[in-house]
């Protein structure tokens, strides 16, 4: 396993609809994995494939409170319902935060990284979780939805989103 570069904000790759899996491989799993770890050692709670250049329907979250690592290949909003306001960032837009309106339970389907169908229903933060990543497979950043957007002190040279 390894820790992936994460792509910035005015990358290409970020504005793209990611391309669907067809099947999870080898390669596809070891790239899971990777973005994993790379979460992980960022203190991330989501990240999607496109946030280490691969334009690719593959999103690994953990909220940190008991849900563990999820893997999830194309995943698929579908139920919604409620809604939820509450403050967002993301390792492609480092030192920024705002506040993101998102659903506030969901249910989501997708294949795990053994290619069996899982449907996972989601509330509150991991919901948010969920909500966000899903966001980078369709080529949006949680701040072109944010309001409030704030940059906080320890990034004090960031100072321009694209």
């Amino acid at each position: 396993m390894a820790v992936l570069d994460i792509v910035k904000a005015g990358h290409p790759v970020l504005k793209e609809v990611a391309k669907p899996v067809e099947h999870v491989n080898k390669k596809l799993r070891t790239l899971i994995a990777d973005m994993a770890e790379t979460m992980y050692a960022t203190e991330g709670v989501g990240l999607a494939a496109p946030q280490v250049g691969e334009s690719l329907r593959i999103i690994v979250v953990d909220d940190h409170a008991g849900s563990g690592l999820i893997a999830l290949v194309n995943p698929e909003i579908t139920r919604a319902e409620g809604s939820q306001i509450g403050p967002e960032g993301c390792l492609s837009v480092p030192g920024y935060f705002g506040d993101v309106e998102r659903y506030e339970t969901i249910t989501v389907k997708g294949i795990n990284e053994h290619n069996k169908k899982v449907t996972i229903k989601a509330e509150g933060f991991l919901a948010r979780i969920f909500q966000h990543e899903i966001d980078h497979l369709e080529g949006y950043l949680f701040i072109e939805k944010a309001t409030n957007l704030r940059l906080i002190a320890d990034h004090p040279e960031e100072k321009e989103i694209v």
